[in-house]
């Protein structure tokens, strides 16, 4: 091959750059969501608690997504930060040690995050079925610990009447109609929404594609895969962490449901309606799941489970890529059926 037929790799890489950034570049339907959440401000002020309460799901989903739908890191342990997060913050203001509600995410975060290291970095060497009941043990362990330590915990009746400082000194928490939390869950979650955006479509988040994708061939390229899935999984932990914070600040309330393993089944049920693998799946899987749930067990109170479970039965068998994946079919026949079409 002559120098002129051999391809420039600064070409190539240059072209490589184009690509990821045209990905990463925000589409024109992408701020409809964000717009649609805050006129539910405006026009659903009676359900303002319930739309509180679906944001900081969408929060918790988007954070086991980073680590099980881009990493391919199987958990069912994630209420385990969850709860690290509403604990830390529900034990700092019931003991009056620190009752500022955005640093008090920030130190839950941390908390989280160090937890999600700690753990990351023991449970990772594991793999498959192995992993996913360890994940569950690490859970367990932390739920056992809130019990045990009762003084400080609050134990089995958990810590109630949080009293939380108002935002910024002046916006302050209003635990009945909860139209201050709603605000402010929005404004944080759009802000991890743009971070953990930023962060799957970089060079770092295109590696743990990589590496659910085929972990050998990233340990023979020389991806150091191990420390990339402990990293991973400690900011999905912080994440969590803060979701459990905006939990516990919105509720003024913690107890031990915060790291038991229905909030852990729930978020992963999330991420199989939704889509996982899928930013916007979290948001619309945490959607359809509480609305679901909301309506049906108002029609039907001792069966609304039944019909839940079949409808996630039938997507688990027939819709592998959640309500997302079945409008990406509905798209590509579209427009195979405009291509076929004759002119």
């Amino acid at each position: 091959m002559s120098a002129t037929q051999m391809p420039d790799s600064n070409t190539s890489d240059a072209l490589a750059a184009r690509i990821l950034a045209r990905r990463h570049r925000f589409q024109w339907w992408e701020p409809l969501p964000w717009l649609l959440a805050l006129g539910f401000y405006f026009v659903f002020p009676r359900y303002l608690g319930f739309g509180t309460e679906l944001l900081i799901t969408v929060l918790f989903a988007i954070s086991l997504d980073l680590a099980l739908g881009y990493a391919g890191i199987i958990t069912l342990g994630h209420a385990a930060f969850f709860g690290a997060g509403a604990y830390t913050v529900g034990i700092l203001a019931k003991h009056e040690i620190w009752t500022e509600p955005i640093s008090g995410l920030v130190i839950a975060a941390i908390v989280a995050g160090a937890v999600g290291l700690l753990s990351g970095l023991v449970l990772l060497r594991t793999t498959g079925l192995t992993l996913l009941m360890l994940t569950l043990c690490t859970m367990g362990l932390l739920e056992e610990t809130a019990n045990m330590a009762s003084e400080v915990t609050g134990g089995f009746d958990g810590l109630d009447s949080l009293p939380i400082k108002p935002i910024f000194g002046t916006f302050e928490f209003d635990v009945l109609y909860s139209s201050t939390q709603y605000l402010y869950v929005l404004g944080v979650l759009l802000v991890c929404f743009i971070f953990v955006r930023t962060l799957v479509y970089s060079p770092y988040g295109h590696s743990l594609t990589g590496i659910r994708e085929n972990t050998l061939r990233m340990h023979a390229i020389g991806a150091p895969v191990r420390m990339r899935l402990v990293t991973c999984y400690a900011i999905s932990a912080a994440l969590a962490g803060v979701a459990g914070a905006l939990w516990a600040q919105a509720n003024a309330y913690v107890n031990l449901s915060t790291l038991g393993l229905d909030r852990a089944a729930t978020v992963m049920i999330i991420l199989v309606l939704g889509g996982y693998g899928r930013l916007y799946g979290s948001i619309v899987g945490a959607i359809a799941y509480m609305a679901l749930s909301h309506f049906l067990s108002k029609a039907y109170p001792t069966a609304w489970q039944l019909g839940l479970g079949v409808l996630l039965v039938a997507i688990a068998l027939f819709a592998r890529g959640g309500i997302l994946g079945i409008a990406d079919q509905i798209r590509s026949r579209l427009g195979r059926a405009k291509e076929q079409k004759p002119s």
